[in-house]
């Protein structure tokens, strides 16, 4: 039989890798002096770091940042969000980050909803909208329903619908795994974020540090495609936003429209001028999808 540590995958690729990746973003939430840590959380036996924003009286948020993004990227998203309602950070176990280091092995999305079931309770004793991010959906989705959810709002979401088949986005990803440096990740970036527009150069550099960082030191695993039927719960009844950026190349609008109909009853909220990274290339439009009637 199986041990516990052997069904999981260590993220980091060395010890040294992994200091590296946890200095650096506990560097980032260093600058938020009001973003305060909780004591580490061990939900389903996953350590997890979590960080508070107190912040207005709206229904409190509880962020799960996707698989490119953690909570010390997020800091700037989450003081703006703050101004409304108080902001719960979490990192995903399994990702690079500041939770635990290993990924589950198998039925990966039924052990994000286990572990976000687990969580919860232990991070809020009132409702709260979960927002997810593109991982962070996943876990949403493969969480059961709880008194302690008011809503869920989906950003760029996986596990509605396969990702969208991209050549272009293939080599960039094959390129920054294979060399991770400045010039493969800025590439890869490209392909994530949104296009320049009139008016508008979208700046990757905040993330540029943070993706080569984590292309040298850490072992990506793949963006889970659609959700299997024994992992999908039914959130009938409960309120379900589903946002996504106009040029989003991974889970495009018309991608998402069918499925979060069919799963969800639920619209497709379309973040124009916005790719992948819609809670770092803009949290106005993410603040706004959190106003957004399910």
């Amino acid at each position: 039989m199986l041990s516990q540590s052997s069904m999981h995958v260590p993220v980091y690729r060395s010890r040294p890798g992994e200091v590296a990746v946890r200095s650096w973003c506990e560097r980032e939430l260093v600058t938020c002096p009001d973003a305060r840590p909780l004591l580490e959380l061990t939900p389903a036996g996953r350590p997890t770091r979590v960080h508070v924003i107190d912040g207005g009286p709206a229904t409190p948020v509880l962020v799960l940042p996707g698989s490119v993004l953690s909570s010390a990227n997020l800091v700037g998203t989450a003081r703006l969000l703050a101004s409304d309602r108080t902001v719960i950070l979490a990192d995903l176990p399994g990702q690079p980050g500041l939770s635990c280091s290993r990924r589950p092995f198998g039925r990966r999305a039924g052990a994000y909803g286990a572990w976000l079931d687990a969580l919860l309770p232990q991070v809020t004793d009132r409702p709260v909208v979960v927002l997810g991010h593109s991982l962070g959906a996943v876990a949403a989705l493969t969480s059961l329903p709880s008194p302690l959810v008011e809503r869920l709002v989906l950003v760029n979401p996986a596990g509605l619908a396969a990702p969208g088949p991209d050549l272009g986005r293939l080599r960039a990803t094959c390129a920054w795994r294979l060399s991770p440096g400045e010039h493969t990740s800025l590439r890869l970036l490209d392909t994530l974020c949104a296009p320049p527009g009139p008016g508008r150069v979208p700046d990757t550099r905040p993330l540029e540090e943070w993706v080569t960082l984590v292309g040298r030191h850490c072992r990506t695993g793949p963006v889970p495609g659609i959700l299997r039927g024994e992992d999908f719960r039914d959130w009938h009844g409960v309120p379900v936003t589903v946002a996504t950026g106009s040029h989003d190349r991974v889970f495009s609008p018309a991608l998402l429209h069918g499925a979060a109909r069919r799963f969800l009853n639920a619209r497709v909220h379309v973040i124009e001028g916005v790719g992948h990274l819609a809670p770092h290339e803009s949290p106005e439009g993410v603040r706004e999808a959190l106003d957004l009637d399910g």
